[in-house]
């Protein structure tokens, strides 16, 4: 169905999707129709060269031997020279112009950089076709074959293609060339910089069907009965279509066959009975194997398309409803860099962030502002996300001088389609947004552009609606902006979701981006306040989780419009991950160079934040968390409050045995409706230990820290022990220090060194602190608050990998991994 604007007493009914795999199967070959080759290895770089390096000819020989994907800008150093801007930040309300440091990150992203690839194509001859894929290039790119520009792009999140058919050179070797091109003032965070995603060459029959055409719904679903609805488009003449659809255990459960095609169209529909749905607490995933046959019989292409059978309903004041059943979104934004490892996907460390989120109770992500990897949204559908995929920060309206609005005109539809029809295939996608923030909410020119893109997402895909994070909300209100949206978007505005609730048509309101709630893992200040835009000397933010910026708010003022309000149909928390750039509240200072949003910071490491959300958002497993730590040496007899985020309603809390009293749930205020919290504690080293209690009073569970001595022990406790010998994968080591009593230290800091032996290198590490600017992938780092990450990644053999970290005075922590094939 084509969505219309909505109204109040509309209901908007869509329906699943799969998806597209397009690198994921580079290592098969189809009976004499389809290759994907990755362009892994063996790449070529070099940054900020003078000369023209497109030539086949070129020498590149003392250029750096890199392997795809790729982050130049990661390796540093950090420096406050790589971006400072001049500027006021009109999304955070500033009217005058200040100088910001560390806002893309501090590291050195801004120029040019040139990739160079030779390879040869075996699978490549007369009568076939070939297609060089980009996932993502960042930024500008410039795409050169054997010496001749072929190709190029502008958005450097976008997924685009180009056709290299007729500049093969067959059975030689050909010379890929990459030029890419970062201009400054033109991110508002860290946007990375190289061939950051997978570059691949598909070669196939010159009769096969178009790239990203293919689209998988399901316009029926119900328990006993789904109809799987495949559309598609081919080149060639007089070929049918053959369609066969497996289940998670490769059991074929159906198939279909269409007759021959003359105009290359295919429409064919299949029934699958007792489907299983897909959902997040059950991602069953099916497969369609879609043939493409010629007159003789001769398989000429064969895709292989994942997909989630699944319906989802947005309806007027009661919310989103997924198979029938209503949910609200828990969701997270997420921006695209993975911390130490910079924009350079990795599926590893995708997953790793996946699986904090679930433990969290997180049910949703908003891919934020930027097309997501297909790597992400394989894995979402995998685990069980629902999925807001974003497209721009910008429109035709600047926000930053170089920014996307350069692009707009001649790129916004391009982009969307590539978009759109590389990935609604993902049961995990539920809604498009076309924008965030975007200065373009005020005029009629704003309305024109955001009804020409909504227009574009309901042409290629009419069974998602359409979102924007709207900041301006009375703007938004009293120039029908907002109205014209499928679905309402607010970025935080907690005072107007009630006369946004009125004023829009549409029945309902989301959280498109909330919170926004500022901290340092592991650090509390004292008095314990309420705070906006609170700084210290030390560049950190409190970890009693009380302090948002001027814009923004407290956790529990976003959770009470959610429990009371069943018209408001989730929220997406601003973020759940630190990353890096955008330092604020320190975006005036430096060091700061990395955000302080993060429910996790910025190795991955959950902070107190994280427990709140836990508490609230996940159901099946008991939240006893007690914050502060306890070791406050010169502040004993001093005020120092102790909160506990808990899903349990009342708990009793004792310092050294003696009882400091029973605190229950109540809605005094928002923060006593969701926390418990003993506001008048006094500090004594010892021992703090709660007690939850069940509705009678009686003890169900307990937690307790202890003050710790001086630091004596490296423990080591890898997220998996053992990894797969792919070149790729990466174990996460957390690293902490415990007194000789086993007592966790969490104001140690040392300096710790790291070696990594066997059939395994050192990747990274990352520490968490936003002020750090030490190097991620030197071997040597401080703690923070007691703890950093080691990445330890596989090499391309099997065996036992040890990883030893050592510090002075410390007895050193000795692991052995295992890489299998």
């Amino acid at each position: 169905m084509r969505i219309q604007n909505m109204n109040v007493k509309m209901v908007i009914i869509l329906f699943f999707t799969g998806f597209l795999s397009l690198s994921s199967s580079a290592q098969k070959t189809f009976k004499n129709s389809r290759n994907t080759i990755l362009l892994t290895d063996n790449w070529k770089f070099a940054k900020d060269i003078k000369e023209d390096a497109s030539s086949s000819s070129y020498n590149d020989s003392k250029w750096s031997t890199v392997s795809i994907p790729h982050d130049w800008a990661i390796y540093g150093p950090f420096d406050k020279k790589w971006d400072i801007q001049i500027t006021a930040i009109e999304q955070n309300g500033e009217k005058i112009a200040t100088e910001k440091t560390g806002r893309t990150g501090a590291l050195p992203h801004i120029g040019s950089g040139w990739y160079r690839k030779t390879f040869t194509l075996p699978q490549f001859q007369q009568g076939k076709r070939a297609l060089i894929v980009f996932d993502g290039a960042m930024s500008e790119p410039e795409v050169y074959l054997n010496g001749k520009k072929i190709g190029q792009w502008g958005y450097g999140y976008s997924y685009f293609y180009i056709d290299i058919t007729k500049d093969i050179i067959i059975g030689s070797k050909n010379v890929l060339a990459v030029k890419l091109t970062n201009q400054p003032y033109s991110s508002r965070w860290y946007p990375g910089a190289g061939l950051y995603r997978k570059v691949s060459i598909i070669v196939k029959d010159t009769e096969s069907f178009e790239q990203w055409s293919t689209f998988v719904t399901t316009p029926l679903v119900n328990n006993n009965l789904a109809t799987v609805n495949i559309k598609t488009n081919a080149n060639g003449t007089n070929c049918s279509m053959v369609t066969i659809i497996k289940d998670a255990k490769n059991n074929i459960i159906a198939t279909a066959k269409s007759p021959k095609s003359v105009d290359g169209k295919f429409d064919q529909t299949i029934n699958v009975t007792n489907p299983q749905l897909w959902s997040p607490e059950t991602p069953h995933l099916y497969t369609a194997v879609t043939q493409l046959i010629s007159n003789d019989g001769t398989l000429k292409d064969e895709e292989i398309t994942k997909f989630g059978i699944r319906s989802i309903k947005y309806e007027p004041e009661i919310g989103f409803s997924l198979n029938g059943k209503t949910i609200k979104f828990k969701g997270v934004c997420l921006h695209h860099d993975l911390g130490p490892l910079g924009a350079a996907i990795n599926k590893a460390a995708l997953k790793r962030q996946l699986t904090i989120l679930k433990d969290m109770g997180c049910n949703a992500i908003r891919s934020s502002h930027n097309m997501p990897s297909f790597e992400q949204l394989e894995l979402a559908d995998e685990m069980g996300f629902l999925f807001l995929a974003e497209s721009f920060d910008e429109w035709a309206k600047p926000k930053v001088k170089n920014g996307y609005h350069r692009f707009f005109e001649d790129y916004a539809e391009k982009d969307i389609v590539n978009l759109v029809r590389a990935t609604r295939n993902h049961p995990c996608i539920v809604m498009w947004s076309a924008g965030n923030e975007v200065p373009d909410q005020y005029g009629a020119e704003g309305l024109k552009r955001a009804k020409f893109l909504q227009d574009i997402f309901h042409r290629e895909d009419p069974t998602r609606p359409v979102t924007v994070g709207m900041d301006q909300v009375k703007q938004t209100m009293a120039s029908g902006f907002g109205s014209l949206l499928d679905i309402p978007g607010l970025n935080y505005r907690v005072h107007l979701y009630e006369d946004a609730h009125k004023a829009f048509p549409q029945g309902f309101i989301l959280g498109s981006e909330t919170a926004s709630t500022v901290s340092s893992r592991g650090i509390y200040k004292f008095p314990v306040k309420q705070y906006k835009n609170k700084q210290y000397d030390d560049l950190q933010c409190s970890s009693y989780d009380l302090e948002a910026c001027s814009w923004s708010n407290l956790p529990d003022e976003d959770f009470v419009l959610q429990d009371d309000k069943p018209w408001v149909i989730g929220e997406f928390v601003w973020t759940g991950f630190d990353y890096l750039g955008e330092p604020t509240p320190y975006d005036e200072k430096w060091p700061s160079r990395s955000s302080y949003f993060g429910i996790s910071d910025l190795a991955g490491l959950p902070k107190d934040r994280f427990y709140l959300y836990r508490s609230r958002w996940n159901t099946t497993d008991k939240t006893l968390h007690i914050l502060p730590h306890w070791n406050w040496k010169g502040r004993e007899g001093e005020i120092t409050p102790v909160f506990v985020y808990t899903n349990y309603e009342s708990a009793e809390l004792f310092v050294n045995g003696k009882s400091m009293g029973i605190q229950k749930k109540n809605n005094a205020t928002p923060q006593n409706r969701y926390r418990l919290m003993w506001n008048d504690v006094k500090y004594e080293p010892g021992t703090i230990k709660v007690v939850a209690l069940d509705s009678n009073g009686k003890a169900v569970a307990q937690n307790e820290i202890h003050t710790a001595d001086t630091p004596y022990k490296i423990v080591l406790n890898p997220d998996r022990k053992t990894i797969k010998a792919d070149g790729e994968d990466i174990s996460f080591v957390t690293v902490s220090v415990v007194d000789k009593n086993g007592i966790p230290c969490p104001l140690a800091d040392n300096q710790l060194k790291f070696e990594v032996n066997g059939a395994g290198t050192y990747r990274a590490a990352c520490n968490g602190d936003a002020t750090s600017t030490e190097m991620f992938h030197k071997n040597t780092m401080k703690l923070f608050s007691g703890k950093l990450i080691v990445l330890v990644k596989a090499t391309k053999k099997a065996g036992t990998i040890t990883l030893k970290v050592s510090g002075n005075g410390l007895q050193s922590g000795i692991i052995n991994l295992k890489s299998t094939n």
